[in-house]
């Protein structure tokens, strides 16, 4: 058989099917101009929600000189190679020695890019007889982790989304198990700190009591959360008051800090391991140090000027407010991150059934031709998200405020949103243009 035949019988994917009608507009789209809150979208001026920008760092002057004068020193090119080889600097460690300060652990690990840091330490902190429990929506690079720890023969309990309850009894049937191994076996739980679609946050204080009846570690990927959350920023565990029950926290660089790569942190003894043994990090180049340099001074400014969280809050806290009562449906958000799902009124045709249109192509099309008004009349750019982003079914628009904003950006927003939960409402997207 064709190895690529079940392309044409997936129609490129969950996401590739609908490309035709997506690419450039919906998928891939090319957002121009200064990284700020109005940029250009296809020649026509945006108000950009897309930004995973929180505090503004991504144009801050500041950080932009640092990150010219750090190009121009050193190119973009040096140390070339791989930490453990020939790509470790006095800078590196000198920004893991002020994560670890900044975030009051012993150790700090700097990591290249998220996602693949994330798989790699699943995959190296578990052998194929430790036992993973890890939360049903974990987000891509968790699951990916647990896929390799399941290849290797590593055995793996999912509980039910936040619930304490539920993970009680998975960490029940995970020390049941281990006990009738003959090989000795550790237990790792791992959960997103903030929920990167939904914005929901993980109970961590509930999750770490659990520590009084169960032996296991805990590994927490707070990349919503760093930054942004806490009296400090040092995010989701700091917030609710258990930093020192969590063993090891996944910081990333790409969002609070507006760059690139990411850290681990914690005790001295485990980040050392990691060190000599994470795979994305041992056959991967170094960061380039003239990211490591703007990445020291992104750390200082987010240190050093806690007013950046302020106004994203008080951006976000007026986005979700006015959102809300306009009627729309925001879920359990907890965090900057500010989803609307989208409920379409989808008439459906059942006799001629839409001519084999599904129901979930019905409503992805409403959701598109609302996205559509949006960016098209009122210049407002959102995103779309849907499965394998969320759950099958699920369908949403996500906002991401930033420190950027400002209130008029907002009032604005609410006003057009407003308008269009009429339409929304009146049926107004559900024409099948798009489906053509």
């Amino acid at each position: 058989m064709d190895l690529f035949k079940k392309i044409d019988d997936t129609r490129g994917g969950a996401l590739g099917k609908y490309q035709e009608v997506a690419h450039g507009y919906f998928a891939f789209p090319k957002l121009e101009g200064e990284i700020e809150p109005m940029m250009i979208f296809r020649g026509k001026k945006v108000l950009n929600w897309s930004m995973e920008n929180y505090l503004g760092l991504a144009n801050d002057p500041d950080v932009r000189q640092a990150d010219t004068t750090a190009t121009q020193k050193w190119g973009l090119g040096y140390p070339m190679g791989t930490r453990i080889i020939s790509g470790q600097t006095t800078m590196h460690e000198e920004l893991e020695d002020a994560v670890a300060r900044f975030m009051d652990t012993e150790d700090a690990f700097v990591v290249n890019y998220g996602y693949q840091a994330m798989v790699s330490a699943i995959d190296t902190l578990c052998n194929r007889f430790d036992v993973i429990v890890y939360d049903s929506l974990a987000n891509a690079s968790i699951t990916d982790g647990i896929l390799l720890h399941r290849a290797k023969g590593g055995k793996c309990f999912v509980y039910a989304h936040n619930d304490v309850d539920n993970l009680r009894k998975k960490l029940s049937l995970a020390e049941s198990y281990i006990s009738k191994e003959p090989h000795e076996g550790g237990i790792m739980v791992v959960t997103d700190g903030v929920f990167d679609t939904a914005g929901d946050i993980a109970p961590l204080d509930k999750i770490a009591a659990l520590k009084s009846e169960f032996e296991f570690s805990l590994l927490v990927d707070d990349a919503h959360g760093f930054g942004v959350l806490g009296p400090n920023g040092r995010g989701t565990a700091e917030m609710l008051g258990v930093s020192d029950k969590v063993d090891l926290i996944f910081g990333s660089c790409t969002k609070a800090m507006a760059g690139i790569g990411g850290f681990i942190v914690g005790k001295e003894k485990i980040i050392n391991y990691l060190r000599y043994n994470m795979r994305s990090q041992i056959f991967d180049e170094s960061l380039p140090l003239a990211m490591i340099l703007g990445l020291q001074k992104r750390l200082e400014l987010l240190t050093t000027q806690p007013e950046r969280r302020a106004k994203l809050w008080e951006v976000t806290n007026a986005l979700q407010k006015g959102l809300r009562e306009a009627g729309y449906d925001l879920g359990p958000t907890q965090s900057a991150i500010t989803p609307i799902y989208i409920h379409p009124k989808v008439a459906v045709d059942i006799e001629n059934k839409n001519a084999g249109v599904s129901e979930d192509d019905l409503a992805i099309n409403s959701a598109l031709n609302l996205v559509m008004d949006m960016r098209e009349n009122y210049g407002i750019f959102c995103t779309i998200v849907k499965y394998p982003a969320v759950p099958p079914g699920t369908l949403m628009i996500r906002f991401m405020p930033t420190a950027s904003h400002t209130l008029e950006n907002v009032e604005y927003t609410v006003q057009s949103m407003v308008e269009m939960k009429k339409k929304l409402d009146e049926g107004a997207y559900d024409n099948q243009t798009l489906l053509k």
